[in-house]
């Protein structure tokens, strides 16, 4: 099997490195705007080859888009228009409507996969590569009755090679989904850090206060604006929605405070802690 990955970050240098060491793949191609990453990629053994955007789409088996979601949705339809009925297109983007309602109509729309795999670190580029990242996570795929039996077949078990569990959704309910459990905590991490660093301009040592509790809940906020922007940009509708109940929730948490209102603060909080059973933690 040969596989092309295009976009060589954190996301598509991870799916290269463990489809190469659990030996689903024969030879790996990549292509990455940036040279620093090609070249890093290829020094580093997470490809086999580095290669022009044109190759990597005429010589991968599979081929696996890991860019941005703004770029993917530019791109998916040039992708899909040079390929051979015998290739299989995957994407890993976080969203997913209008990636496939752009290509909906293709001719090529059946060897297309729509794939989010629910993995992922706030660190990125190749470097921060991780051997199994994936293991025990969900592998998202979408709108598979518009994709070829055979081809959902094969990416599935792509993912099952990296120990993840499938599960399959229409691509514009996995956009409300993920709002709530992927997109608004980044949104909360950003907000947060933004709070602190705002108070740390007047007290120096508050970062030297900081427990895991602060770092546990920040850590998404490292995550770089050129990932999370376009997210933002094209699921803004279902952000908005989860946003709107979130600030409903905070104002509700604020008059109980203002009010003294230990019995409903409690009660507040023993409310969240429902939480608990829905993670099985």
């Amino acid at each position: 099997m040969k596989l092309s990955v295009i976009g060589l970050g954190l996301l598509g240098g991870s799916l290269a490195l463990d489809l190469r060491k659990r030996k689903f793949a024969d030879r790996i191609l990549g292509y990455d705007k940036s040279l620093v990453h090609s070249s890093y990629a290829k020094e580093v053994g997470l490809i086999d080859e580095a290669v022009t955007f044109d190759e990597a789409i005429s010589q991968g088996d599979i081929i696996i888009v890991a860019v941005p979601v703004s770029a993917v949705i530019k791109l998916m339809p040039k992708i899909l228009d040079k390929i051979t009925e015998n290739q299989i297109v995957v994407d890993v983007a976080s969203t997913k409507g209008t990636i496939c309602e752009r290509v909906k109509y293709h001719t090529n729309r059946k060897r297309y996969v729509a794939c989010h795999p629910m993995a992922g670190t706030e660190k990125s580029g190749p470097w921060s590569a991780i051997s199994g990242m994936f293991d025990g996570k969900a592998i998202i795929m979408c709108d598979t009755e518009d994709s070829d039996e055979k081809a959902v077949q094969t990416v599935k078990q792509m993912f099952e090679v990296l120990n993840m569990n499938t599960m399959f959704f229409n691509s514009f309910n996995h956009d409300v989904h993920v709002a709530y459990v992927s997109h608004m905590p980044h949104v909360c991490s950003f907000a947060l850090a933004l709070t602190v660093l705002e108070k740390e301009k007047n007290e120096k040592n508050i970062f030297n206060l900081a427990s895991g509790g602060f770092g546990s809940t920040v850590r998404l906020a490292k995550s770089g604006a050129d990932m999370w922007v376009p997210i933002f940009d094209d699921n803004k509708d279902n952000v908005m929605t989860v946003l709107n109940t979130y600030i409903e929730k905070l104002q509700d948490f604020k008059r109980l405070l203002e009010n003294d209102d230990i019995a409903g603060m409690e009660d507040y909080i023993n409310q969240a802690n429902r939480v608990k059973k829905v993670l099985n933690k």
